[in-house]
């Protein structure tokens, strides 16, 4: 279903609901305030009959004999016979029965006994045991006979004894000005929701004009055209989207041509890392065939085993790394906590030989954190690290290693006094085969494979890796990972070789 359907949709129902309701609250509350009234009306004439019959109660001053409720009687029957009167029927009775029924309730007006079902067929039976004292009793009800009905019952006193009396109501002109009131705003909802159906059809398709537009466009872009642009038709939220959509247009496009531009630089590379195998065993090849197929003297010889073994080492280097990056794809490795003060001294003893004959100083203080780490892999990260920083260093430089634990996070920095780095280079420093420095890093046997492998593992672990540098100053390395315990002690503090 289509976006502007659905705005069509919703707005009709939300019209129908709300006319609906409100045009239904509206007739309830009409019914109820003429109910109340014509309620409030039958009230007052009710209180009058009983005025009236209390005062010919006083005048008769009867006693209980044979004829005593003739007056009454002859009373009621007077205010019928009068006329002008709005109520359909009226019933006075003792404790003992019905004395009086109307003749518009089915009795025969002016006896005194009208006690058969027929008589009393418009009146609710039961209503006068609600009476008490001055007040009286309300029921509203439906009459198959005469429709919707409202009697009233009260009390007066007859002498020594109560009398009640009740009155009947014709409820039906109320009901009847409901009804018409419902066919009349029936007949305007639906004139009103085939109105409001053309109008949010008209609303909802000027309002996803710009949404059709940027669809337009999003099917150009995909077939390939990058120039094109959304139209900006305001700044409401479409207008915002617009805008977005060319900003993410414009980075979308940089982006790719920024692919483009790597894609031309990895061919480039390509080139370059045929030349690196190439080189070394073209050389390894000629030196070999000249030691087996020549008579060579024993400096030549030499020279020529010299050869062959550095370019090997230097393969053999190359070729670790790349495999290290391969297997670095997998992720089920198995984790050990392992105290970080530990491998950092672990590591510190591997390198130092290599340390010591560039007369390197390395200084340690870590505590007794513990990580969840796979050993050879962080152990790797640790040796690449120390060994970038040893090739950043000239005679005589310092690398510091520090750990700290703190709120459950163990934070490991390295740093070093070394030549430092460039801040244009730092955010390419990570990148597979980028050196920063390509002459010296190719003398010391780089392949910039190093930093790489370390952001690798150090993902591997859950954390992650920074850099911070100044050129002439030196670099620092931080690598934040998750603590898993301490033991007890102070760690390794201080420590360090020459």
């Amino acid at each position: 279903m289509k976006f502007g359907t659905k705005m069509m949709i919703a707005f009709i129902v939300m019209l129908a609901l709300a006319f609906g309701i409100g045009g239904s609250v509206l007739i309830a509350a009409s019914t109820g305030g003429s109910l109340d009234q014509l309620q409030e009306v039958s009230v007052g004439s009710h209180r009058l009959i009983l005025l009236t019959l209390s005062a010919v109660s006083e005048a008769t001053q009867a006693g209980r004999q044979g004829g005593e409720y003739e007056e009454l009687v002859s009373a009621l029957a007077r205010l019928e016979t009068q006329g002008g009167h709005n109520w359909l029927a009226l019933r006075l009775s003792d404790s003992d029965g019905v004395i009086y029924v109307s003749r518009e309730a089915g009795a025969f007006g002016g006896n005194l006994v009208a006690n058969s079902a027929s008589d009393q067929a418009l009146f609710s039976d039961g209503l006068v045991d609600s009476v008490t004292g001055d007040q009286f009793a309300v029921l509203t009800f439906y009459s198959d006979a005469r429709g919707y009905l409202l009697q009233i019952a009260g009390q007066f006193e007859f002498g020594p004894q109560a009398l009640f009396l009740e009155s009947l109501y014709d409820l039906s002109p109320v009901f009847l000005g409901r009804q018409s009131q419902q066919v009349i705003f029936q007949r305007l909802f639906v004139a009103l929701i085939a109105l409001g159906a053309a109008l949010s059809w008209l609303l909802s398709f000027w309002m996803t004009l710009p949404l059709r537009r940027l669809s337009r466009v999003t099917r150009t872009i995909a077939s390939g055209d990058l120039s094109c642009r959304a139209t900006l038709s305001g700044k409401d939220e479409i207008g915002v989207l617009a805008a977005d959509f060319n900003n993410m247009t414009d980075r979308l496009e940089h982006n790719i041509n920024e692919m483009k531009d790597t894609m031309r630089r990895q061919e480039e590379f390509m080139g370059g890392f045929a030349h690196e195998l190439k080189t070394p065993l073209t050389s390894i090849i000629g030196y070999a065939d000249l030691l087996r197929g020549h008579t060579l003297s024993d400096s030549d010889k030499r020279d020529a085993a010299n050869y062959i073994f550095l370019e090997g080492r230097r393969l053999e280097v190359l070729s670790l790394k790349l495999l290290d990056l391969i297997v670095l794809k997998k992720r089920d490795f198995t984790f050990l906590p392992i105290s970080m003060s530990h491998i950092v001294l672990d590591a510190a003893r591997l390198v130092r030989p290599v340390l010591e004959k560039r007369n390197v100083k390395l200084v340690y203080d870590c505590d007794e954190s513990s990580c969840n780490l796979e050993p050879d892999l962080f152990m790797s990260l640790l040796l690449n690290l120390i060994d970038n920083a040893r090739k950043a260093i000239d005679d005589g430089g310092t690398i510091s290693i520090s750990s700290r634990a703190r709120n459950g996070v163990c934070v490991l920095r390295l740093t070093d006094n070394g030549r430092g780095i460039p801040d244009d280079e730092l955010n390419k420093i990570k990148d597979a085969f980028y050196r920063v420095d390509k002459s010296r890093s190719r003398a010391q046997g780089g392949v910039g494979l190093g930093l790489r492998l370390c952001d690798e593992i150090a993902a591997l672990h859950g954390g992650e890796i920074s850099f911070e540098s100044q050129l002439g100053k030196g670099t620092t390395v931080t690598i934040s990972l998750e603590e898993v315990g301490s033991e007890a002690g102070v760690g390794i503090k201080n420590r360090g070789f020459q």
